[in-house]
């Protein structure tokens, strides 16, 4: 991998105008040529997202598992911290504590990315942050915690749901001057309702007089993770499908949902997300999106010098999608935007496999905690 700027590992580095993009690297070659297409590093973790600044990544993500994993990697400071807040809330419960965490960690990535929300004018510069997993059908506990988040930092964006409960949420809290970002979404039609809901959310504010111009809105399409459950499906069914065509179902679906958003002229941006192969960023690039691979796909990539010219018009093979819509079924529930209605996106088995991770992270943060208070005397 190309060598970073001569300082950029300094701790106290907080200001991204002094971390000089490396255009030695692919990425950063690609986000100085396509700044419409906005890198983000899928992890708050400060260091990571340190060294991905300096490719040119304007933002970051979070999610329990993202969390917990971040945790882990500093565990010395955490541990020291969770005793802290121990001490500080004598009654709070593990997972009370755990959050509380989460909170901490997502305003240390958020601050790193504020000069960076100032120069962009709120399209850029944010930290995304996922609500509670376990409220996942509570849409009154949603919008409170939406809202709590939101007042974190200036640049918080807030993962939301795309679900049934999770869309009613979205315009809600978009009216209160929330900016969301959608999760557990896979499919054209989770992220069209998104995206009609987010824009009755800035109609009602717009409506009543209220700003609109710094919001950030941002509708996330889990490419790798519906790969893996149309591969899942299609093995569950003994079907064979051509070799790695089920590689693109999600670039596919990606790509049909930017030409409706172009189409319609919606003020969300896709977000693509959840890295299985290089073909979820590589075959996106030019469009005005977001791209938030791990940091180590960001190493992979610049590693072997992958060429990234725009990509974002060129169409998946008619032949391959053709072959996925006749053998895979809920790959055509996935392409297209009347796939599926609100009230089955819950239902879908990416968003109840994926759920299902998130809550087991929710548990295992709360399990790390549990194990700082309460250590094992043996």
């Amino acid at each position: 991998m190309a060598q970073l700027g001569p300082d950029w590992t300094d701790p106290d580095r907080t200001d991204p105008d002094r971390i000089a993009i490396d255009t030695s690297t692919p990425l950063g070659r690609m986000t100085q040529a396509f700044p419409q297409t906005a890198l983000w590093n899928d992890s708050a973790d400060p260091e990571q997202l340190r060294r991905s600044m300096a490719f040119g990544a304007v933002g970051a993500t979070c999610n329990p598992v993202i969390a917990l994993a971040a945790i882990k990697a500093d565990l010395p400071r955490w541990t020291a911290r969770i005793g802290e807040l121990a001490d500080e809330r004598p009654t709070a419960g593990e997972s009370e504590i755990g959050w509380r965490v989460v909170e901490e960690l997502s305003i240390d990535a958020a601050r790193l990315l504020e000069p960076v929300f100032e120069e962009h004018g709120g399209r850029n510069g944010r930290l995304s942050i996922q609500t509670d997993p376990r409220l996942h059908r509570d849409a009154v506990a949603l919008a409170e915690q939406a809202g709590h988040f939101s007042g974190l930092a200036p640049n918080i964006i807030v993962k939301l749901p795309a679900t049934a409960a999770g869309i009613e949420v979205m315009e809600e809290v978009t009216f209160r001057g929330v900016s969301i970002n959608a999760t557990l979404s896979f499919t054209v039609a989770q992220v069209v309702a998104v995206a009609e809901a987010v824009e009755r959310g800035l109609a009602r504010r717009e409506a009543a007089g209220l700003p609109t111009e710094q919001m950030g809105p941002v509708a996330t399409i889990m490419v790798g993770r519906l790969d893996d459950w149309l591969k899942h499906t299609a093995g569950r069914a003994g079907t064979l499908v051509s070799p790695g065509a089920l590689d693109w179902a999600g670039v596919a679906a990606f790509k049909r949902a930017y030409a409706i958003f172009t189409e319609r002229g919606y003020r969300t941006r896709l977000l693509s997300a959840a890295f299985r192969n290089h073909l979820h960023l590589s075959e996106l690039v030019g469009g005005d999106v977001v791209i938030s691979p791990p940091f180590d796909w960001q190493t992979r990539i610049n590693a072997n010098g992958l060429d990234l010219p725009s990509r974002i018009d060129a169409p998946v093979e008619a032949a391959i999608v053709d072959e996925l819509r006749r053998l895979v079924p809920d790959f055509h529930r996935a392409y297209e935007p009347d796939g599926m209605t609100v009230e089955e996106f819950a239902e879908f088995g990416a968003t109840r496999r994926t759920l299902r991770q998130f809550l087991a992270a929710d548990a295992g943060l709360a399990t790390l905690v549990r194990d700082v208070l309460v250590a094992d005397p043996d």
